[in-house]
């Protein structure tokens, strides 16, 4: 993999990456590198580093709202031609950039945890998730068909057409800064639309090297930009007003996604958002198997330290075996939990990206436990290892009044919940506006398909706690969101549906 020795300082580690090509800092526009129009910068920090001085990745160029202006324009002009491409052609600039992601998927995992401080084993796999996006939507890009309806009237047909929407406005989030994108640029580029690219600022390192192999790969000017920012306001605020932008995707918050809902009224844009969760995990009394499903449980709630959105936030362990489970979940985390940078041999877990999101692990922590949470497990800052780090925890006895359980912690804390009846977890499971997914453990076919259809969710994982590839559908309902990415259903949110009626046919 690499080097036993640990690289303290971001600076000397971003200096083992072979392709250095791979480290960009200016915006992509047109093809072009380009600085900011107003030679503004921010500088990108290593969250497993902060507050050393060796946190400090690279400076790179703030785009501004000219900036942004030009790349809708270019991006406007390309699609012009870019929608006129086969499918066929498009499949193979997206298989050429799969296949540039998986010859540098070393060097992209290793800018992965410098920015954004996971593990480099799940950088790795976040590379392969990643890639095969791009896999996947290549095999998609030749098969985008329309369809002939028969009329009422015998003179008539009834000519349906897929097109392309348009310009793409891309907001993406930095827990998964290559999967986030290429999750919405490949469906983008399957379907001959063009996109402008807003990575978020604490990760765009990652979202510039896409873009560095997108032009090795061959894709025309102005068919994908990225543009660096500080400010995300701004950013966003933009994109959902611009009259040349047709469609906006984005992944962050349910709070933010509102905003930009509203702003993107003006224009009546085309839109899809994946937002908060508060995903259950309820392990019913039949489970074959306990082992299983800690197994599942550490997956689904504590891969990437708690940050990923569809991460279990609320665990339901049916009372009979709440100790069993409870005792089998703290073994196997003392056995597995290393706490560390992720570019240091042997660690499993790294830090919370930020002190704003250890001020909301700390909150959760301190009301469970203020409202009588015990705590099983961890339960400390470890400042020993940097500012941004935290034990993996475990709460045992957590109740519905408490905080954690009706918000969102995206952290490393595990709540355990006691349930008596199939009937009391689903309404628990439900009491929340959130929908993105869920994830329970039974054997009973019966229960499987009672419990499937009633938690109201987009997505589940029924006797596992990995739910995630290219071809699952990919997207929650409520106030989790709308729309779906990846799948054989990930182009349609980018494609619009003419319909054409031919007359005076001679029957």
């Amino acid at each position: 993999m690499f080097s036993k020795r640990f690289y303290s300082s971001s600076s000397k580690m971003i200096s083992q990456i072979k392709n250095q090509n791979l480290i960009k800092t200016k915006g992509f526009i047109n093809g072009q590198w380009v600085s900011s129009s107003s030679n503004e910068s921010f500088v990108v920090t290593n969250p497993a580093l902060v507050p050393k001085n060796e946190a400090v990745i690279e400076t790179v160029q703030s785009m501004t709202e000219d900036d942004y202006n030009k790349a809708i324009d270019y991006a406007y002009d390309s699609f012009e031609k870019f929608k006129k491409t086969t499918g066929r052609y498009r499949s193979g600039l997206l298989l050429r950039l799969y296949e540039l992601m998986i010859e540098n998927q070393e060097d992209l995992a290793k800018l992965c945890v410098l920015e954004n401080g996971k593990p480099y084993a799940d950088a790795l796999g976040e590379v392969k998730y990643a890639a095969s996006f791009f896999q996947w939507f290549s095999e998609e890009a030749p098969r985008i068909n329309g369809d002939i309806i028969p009329s009422a009237n015998p003179q008539n047909r009834i000519l349906v057409l897929k097109q392309p929407i348009g310009v793409c406005g891309i907001l993406t989030p930095w827990n998964f800064p290559l999967a986030m994108i290429t999750r919405k640029v490949g469906a983008a580029i399957a379907t001959g639309c063009t996109t402008v690219i807003k990575p978020a600022s604490e990760t765009p390192l990652s979202a510039l090297a896409i873009a560095y192999l997108a032009q090795e790969a061959g894709f025309p000017e102005g068919t994908i930009n990225v543009l660096p920012c500080k400010s995300s306001s701004m950013a966003g605020k933009l994109i959902c007003e611009h009259p040349k932008i047709k469609k906006v995707s984005f992944t962050g918050s349910t709070g933010v996604g509102s905003i930009l809902m509203k702003q993107s009224s003006s224009t009546l844009k085309k839109l899809s958002m994946e937002l908060g969760g508060n995903a259950p995990f309820i392990v019913f009394d039949d489970v074959k198997d306990i082992d299983k499903a800690v197994q599942g449980a550490i997956a689904s709630k504590f891969r990437s330290s708690g940050q990923t959105c569809v991460c279990a936030n609320r665990l339901f362990i049916h009372e009979s075996i709440y100790d069993d489970f409870k005792d089998k979940l703290i073994s196997k985390l003392k056995e597995t939990v290393v706490l560390g940078d992720g570019l240091k041999e042997g660690v499993t877990y790294g830090p919370v990206i930020n002190e704003r999101s250890m001020k909301k692990v700390r909150e959760h922590i301190e009301d469970a436990t203020g409202k009588g949470a015990k705590i099983l497990f961890g339960g400390n800052k470890r400042e020993d290892l940097g500012a941004n780090f935290h034990d993996l925890t475990v709460l045992g006895d957590v109740t519905t009044e408490m905080q954690i359980f009706n918000d969102e912690t995206f952290g490393p804390v595990a709540p355990l919940i006691k349930f008596k009846s199939d009937d009391e977890v689903i309404k628990m499971a439900n009491d929340t506006q959130f929908g993105l997914a869920g994830y329970f453990y039974a054997t009973d076919v019966s229960r499987v398909f009672k419990v499937a259809e009633a938690i109201n969710v987009g997505m589940l994982g029924i006797n596992t706690g990995a739910i995630t590839e290219a071809a699952l559908p990919f997207g929650g309902i409520g106030e989790s969101g709308f729309g779906r990415e990846g799948s054989k259903f990930g182009v349609d949110d980018y494609l619009i549906i003419k319909s054409c009626v031919l007359g005076s046919v001679d029957v």
